[in-house]
């Protein structure tokens, strides 16, 4: 299972998410997008466009969560090194997957308003 997991501004737009996403589609199939419950509004609509399911995380599910990269803000606001990443973790770990690990390291859009990463994981 892949998950590519996005940490936002809530002025994001969808070509910049839909840019993140193309990038991240070259690890491989994506079979799901996460994000924090807060955005979820902002990825529903490529959720819908793409086909993909969105799960959408608690805030405090991310806390915590130790990955690859490390953002001192997000660290501080967030307790967790990246948002994206966190996100593409914990949601392939809930989906059931088992060793999740990070394929794709934070990708930043070009607009500096959203990351993404890809997480991995071996169904069971």
């Amino acid at each position: 299972m892949m998950v590519a997991g996005f940490g936002c501004a809530s002025r994001v737009t969808d070509d910049s998410l839909r840019a993140l996403l193309g990038r991240a589609k070259m690890a491989g199939k994506i079979d799901a997008l996460a994000c924090p419950e807060a955005r979820a509004a902002v990825l529903r609509p490529l959720a819908l466009t793409t086909g993909v399911p969105l799960i959408a995380l608690p805030a405090q599910a991310l806390a915590g969560v130790t990955t690859p990269t490390q953002s001192p803000r997000m660290l501080d606001t967030f307790g967790t090194g990246s948002v994206a990443e966190a996100c593409a973790l914990v949601a392939v770990a809930r989906a059931g997957a088992m060793g999740a690990r990070i394929v794709v390291a934070r990708m930043t859009s070009e607009d500096g308003l959203a990351t993404c990463a890809v997480a991995e994981g071996e169904q069971q």
